[in-house]
């Protein structure tokens, strides 16, 4: 149909299409009970007709047998032209089978009969159908009666069908006039009904239109509408939501990694222009270029990070998924940061094993990030612990340490970008704020979470939870 009418077909409205589609599906009905109630109404004038007829030829028969001898049939005529009284369409003609002659004939559709019916085979009950020369169409019953003294006498009594016609002509006629109409009719009230039961859809064109940066928390109400819309509200206002979080998150974020960004930058043009002002020693530039270096490579780990949970978050980091002992993952960490623990005599102790399908490589950055973040902020002379288990239908890996721990109102941001409890601390130490954020990335993609739990002044738990079912299978690679 596309093909046919392209322009027409596209350029509708749905309220259109709707009626257009009613007015065919109602023309296809119409015709099909036009069609079925012509046919009835044919029948049904084919069984009076023949009804009449057979009424009519008992009448004849019992006339006939009241007539003393088929030549007594034309002095007692009038008897049979009573029978035709009021019958226009009613023809009727006698003959002697002896002698083959007309003993009465009322018309001449009567002696045509005759002709056109003596090749028929004779039967009382058996109707036939012929045509006059003039063409009327006309139904016919012809046989043999007997008059009173036994001779018999062949009748031809025929039944024109015009007045059939004219009502079958008529019939077809008020169909053909009032076929439109009705059509029209319906695919009026249908555009109406359609109109009317998608006016809700305007609400959805106007709020879609209103739209904008400053107006993503805009709703759609769907109280009231129809099962079908109700439920497109509810998607449209959940896509709403998933848009304007995203939208808030990006916000945030610029704003984030502009603050960020802007101290290292500022740090290093000032250095570079404190060193630029006056003449310098090539140990003095190369001090210069040092500090320049060190907070390059800060510039470089944030953005490294920022790329990592940005594509975290869209799903495009593959997990390269393979079983792994989560005991020998810890240990391997423990031994990596070994050095930096034994500078602040911390013991690192790691209990329990379980075996989990996770991405080897991200798995072994989430336990740094935690290891190192225990050993940075526990006591000194004190014990970080990795406690591994396996509990119904989930494997935990809990890091714990002894130290000064986080308060409530830190404890629910510390998974945030760029956040830090302390943030003079956390920039002397080298952090970006993007630890814990990217944990949880890692954690998310491979269908788990990171939950953190803290005695203020005592200690500090935090525990990677790996669904034994595995991470979702669309990220394996």
């Amino acid at each position: 149909m596309q093909r046919l009418f392209p322009d027409f077909w596209l350029r509708n409205s749905l309220a259109a299409r709707i009626a257009l589609a009613s007015a065919f599906f109602g023309l296809l009905i119409t015709g099909g009970a036009i069609v079925v109630g012509f046919y009835a109404l044919t029948q049904q004038l084919d069984a009076r007709s023949a009804t009449e007829l057979l009424g009519k030829r008992d009448l004849v028969l019992h006339v006939l047998s009241e007539i003393s001898s088929p030549e007594a049939v034309n002095q007692n005529k009038h008897r049979f032209g009573d029978l035709l009284i009021g019958h226009d369409d009613l023809h009727l003609a006698l003959v002697d089978p002896a002698s083959g002659q007309s003993v009465a004939s009322f018309s001449a559709i009567a002696r045509q009969s005759v002709s056109a019916l003596d090749t028929r085979p004779n039967s009382s009950t058996s109707v036939h159908a012929w045509t006059a020369p003039t063409g009327e169409r006309l139904n016919a019953i012809h046989g043999i009666g007997t008059a009173a003294n036994g001779k018999s006498v062949r009748y031809y009594l025929s039944l024109d069908r015009r007045h059939d016609s004219r009502l079958l002509a008529g019939f077809i006629k008020a169909t053909l006039v009032g076929l439109p109409i009705l059509l029209l009719i319906v695919a009026l009230g249908a555009w109406l009904i359609a109109s009317t039961g998608l006016t809700p859809l305007r609400r959805f064109h106007r709020l879609a239109a209103s739209i904008g940066a400053q107006s993503l928390s805009q709703r759609i109400s769907s109280s009231g509408l129809p099962t079908e819309l109700y439920e497109l509200a509810e998607e449209f206002n959940g896509m709403m939501d998933r848009i304007d979080a995203g939208y808030r998150r990006l916000q945030d974020f610029s704003g984030e990694l502009a603050h960020e960004m802007r101290t290292p930058v500022a740090t290093l043009m000032g250095r570079t222009q404190v060193a630029l002002s006056h003449k310098r020693t090539s140990a003095e530039f190369r001090e210069v270029l040092e500090g320049n270096v060190e907070e390059l490579e800060r510039l470089s780990r944030l953005i490294a990070d920022m790329l990592f949970i940005a594509r975290a978050d869209h799903s495009e980091t593959l997990l390269q998924g393979e079983l792994l002992e989560l005991a020998q993952e810890a240990q391997r960490v423990a031994d990596y940061l070994l050095l930096i623990a034994e500078e602040r005599e911390i013991a690192v102790e790691v209990t329990g094993t379980a075996i989990v399908m996770a991405d080897r490589l991200l798995i072994e950055r989430a336990i740094t990030n935690l290891l190192s973040n225990a050993i940075r902020h526990a006591f000194a002379n004190s014990k970080v612990s990795i406690v591994i288990a396996t509990d119904g239908d989930r494997t935990t890996l809990a890091v714990t340490n002894q130290g000064e721990g986080i308060a409530q109102a830190h404890l629910n941001r510390i998974f945030d970008r760029f956040y830090r409890v302390d943030a003079a601390r956390a920039r002397l130490d080298g952090g970006t704020g993007l630890g814990l954020a990217i944990v949880r990335s890692i954690m998310l993609a491979h269908g788990g979470q990171v939950i953190a739990y803290s005695r203020p002044g005592s200690e500090t738990t935090f525990t990677l939870v790996f669904p034994v079912a595995g991470f979702p299978s669309p990220k394996l690679v």
